[in-house]
């Protein structure tokens, strides 16, 4: 064992002077954070509008004027009805609000009265019908204060008192789980195909080192890496993203070296096999990315028709997004995450297994 921990430190250290291997265990991964992040970790919803006034009257230039206020609308003023259009029909507008030439005019009690037109586009409906939906909630209101009269039948809004998840918590989970993945298959399988090539481990096989020694070796430098990378990139999204952590630091430090452990036993199976680095490549992205995108750790798996998720609910990768999820989102403890725990046992026991027999020194 002691021969197994200096390999396993020397190993360690040769990736922290290795700028590429630096780059995949703390830069890359930090490149997809930054990436999701910026576009799931915004909660503000805005809609683009274009509002055309073609009214004269006093209610419709305030009626603009807070408008244009508003927070939830981005309004351009300046834009004829064509040009709004035009700029609707390529994505740059959600919807046109355009108010007619007798919008705002007094009616015969006395208070502003007309229909302002929202347009859509038939190619993205959602955008223009939910701008429609907000400026009628705001014409309610102004009626209950012009009349004083509250409407018969009405919808109230209330919170259940549960934080659900968010985008960002969603997709964060995703990407240490995606971490994980990547961390343990692509560098462990890459790195030991190539350390054959060279030759390098037929001088390790001429010592009383043994194979298995070599790949426990691997697996643990590799596993130590994983969590490194793996707690840069929660200290980020902390500090940039304002990560809201609700469960247990000490659940999800064990899950994740647990998680890792197994998931570089895809790895230790890949490189025990593969001759070269092109054998690695080729397999490794086999067995990663249909686990990627089935898993459910980007793309919910409800969405999935029943006989997939029924399907993919035993891929190796769907546990671990699972578990870290619950753990982040909702407090879970180990026992509870014990389904997740015994697939990822099941799955270790077959790739060590796996690793074992198909090793090959050369």
């Amino acid at each position: 064992m002691r021969a197994t921990l200096i390999f396993t430190w020397t190993q360690i250290k040769r990736s922290f002077r290795d700028p590429m291997a630096m780059f995949f265990t703390i830069i890359f991964p930090l490149i997809f954070l930054f990436i999701f992040g910026t576009i799931f970790g915004n909660n503000d919803i805005s809609f683009n509008v274009a509002l055309v006034n073609q009214s004269d009257s006093q209610f419709a230039q305030e009626f603009s004027d807070n408008l244009s206020k508003n927070d939830v609308f981005k309004v351009k003023n300046d834009l004829t009805f064509e040009a709004a259009r035009g700029q609707m029909s390529r994505g740059e507008l959600d919807s046109i609000i355009e108010l007619p030439a007798d919008f705002g005019n007094i009616n015969a009690d006395f208070l502003p009265a007309g229909a302002v037109n929202v347009y859509y586009d038939e190619a993205n409906p959602e955008g223009g019908q939910t701008v429609a939906s907000l400026v009628g909630s705001v014409f309610d209101e102004i009626n209950v204060q012009m009349t004083g009269q509250t409407p018969p039948l009405t919808v109230m809004q209330k919170s259940t008192a549960v934080s659900g998840l968010t985008q960002f918590d969603y997709t964060f989970a995703g990407l240490l789980a995606f971490t994980l993945m990547t961390m343990g298959i692509f560098g462990l399988s890459n790195q030991l195909p190539g350390e054959k090539k060279t030759g390098a481990l037929r001088r390790i096989k001429a010592t009383p080192f043994r194979s298995h020694q070599l790949v426990i070796g691997m697996v643990l430098a590799y596993t130590v890496l994983t969590i490194l990378s793996v707690a840069v990139m929660i200290a980020v999204g902390l500090l940039v993203f304002h990560f809201d952590m609700r469960g247990s630091w000490l659940t999800l430090a064990v899950f994740a070296i647990f998680t890792a452990l197994v998931l570089s036993g895809f790895g230790a199976a890949i490189a025990s096999w593969a001759r070269n680095e092109n054998q690695s490549a080729t397999l490794s992205q086999a067995v990663a990315f249909p686990m990627m995108f089935l898993s459910g750790i980007f793309f919910p798996r409800f969405l999935m028709p029943d006989w997939l998720q029924n399907a993919t609910a035993w891929i190796p990768l769907t546990p671990v997004g699972d578990g870290v999820r619950y753990i982040i989102t909702e407090n879970a403890s180990l026992i509870t995450l014990l389904p997740q725990i015994g697939l990822l046992a099941a799955w270790g026991l077959v790739v060590y297994f796996i690793a074992a027999k198909a090793f090959r020194w050369e």
